[in-house]
């Protein structure tokens, strides 16, 4: 299904990349392999359209899930739709919600046996780089007006999401990205934030507030430790205030808490011999 025509379309096309069999069949780019991707493959594509236009692209393919994955996202999501489908929704609903992501150019997924939902989507890059590579660059040639600017900007974004009544489960610095704005278009130091990845994005039905914990644990965990140590408190005062929250306190030792946690997990990951180098 595509969301619009136009010469990117016809560069699809002529990649084979506006059909089902011709996604899964595409040999080109290059794949961006990570243990936790399971059933899924995503790789970046570089077309050039008739116009001489550039295009980044991210592929997502989804394999036929199994008997209990597919059981796990009905519960989340509901079994009418395979996870293509629950993507390029969350896509649509984070976007509506007023969250900068990404922009879906073209998705399919076909139902087969037994509910196994085969399915693609495809992408357009968002600008910049993720705040996982980018940040510490960043806050180092802006001095502290950055990390306020930075503070003032995730908070905003992450209370519009849960604002919304969504969390997306995966909130790092990896999946945050940053774009530094042109100094001609705008002030100096002005940035914009995108939020990509959202698969798992979903609303919870009940312990709204221990998903929305978890979310801002992540981010937490991921940012560089200076910027925590001299923005954290900001950047929840302003998230709080958005939010119309009162229970600071609260929020804060729950955050914290599982940020603890989380370091704790991640150091021990890191620390088994199988990640031990001589």
């Amino acid at each position: 299904m595509s969301e619009r025509n136009d010469p990117l379309d016809e560069a699809l096309a002529a990649a084979g990349l506006n059909s089902l069999e011709g996604a899964f069949a595409y040999g080109g780019g290059q794949d961006l392999v990570k243990p936790s991707l399971g059933n899924r493959r995503r790789t970046r594509i570089e077309l050039t359209d008739r116009t001489g236009r550039r295009h980044v692209l991210y592929l997502k393919r989804y394999a036929p899930e199994s008997f209990f994955s597919r059981l796990r996202r009905g519960w989340t999501y509901g079994f009418a739709a395979g996870p293509a489908r629950v993507e390029y929704d969350n896509i649509q609903r984070a976007a509506a919600a007023g969250v900068p992501t990404m922009q879906v150019v073209r998705w399919e997924e076909h139902c087969g046996w037994l509910g196994v939902r085969p399915g693609y989507l495809i992408a357009a890059a968002v600008p910049g780089d993720a705040l996982e590579r980018c940040a510490a660059a960043y806050l180092s040639r802006g001095g502290p007006q950055a990390g306020a600017t930075l503070a003032a900007k995730l908070a905003k974004l992450a209370a519009t999401l849960h604002a919304a009544g969504y969390v997306h489960r995966d909130l790092y610095a990896g999946h945050i990205f940053l774009q530094e704005q042109e100094q001609e278009q705008e002030p100096a130091g002005s940035v914009e934030l995108y939020l990509i990845d959202l698969a798992r994005m979903f609303a919870p039905r009940w312990r709204r507030f221990r998903w929305q914990v978890k979310d801002l644990a992540q981010l937490k965990f991921s940012m560089p430790a200076e910027w925590v140590r001299r923005h954290w408190a900001d950047f929840m005062r302003q998230y709080l205030a958005a939010r119309g929250r009162s229970d600071a306190a609260r929020y804060n030792r729950c955050v914290d808490r599982k940020a603890a946690a989380i370091t704790r997990r991640h150091a021990r990951k890191h620390a088994s011999p199988g990640n031990r180098t001589a």
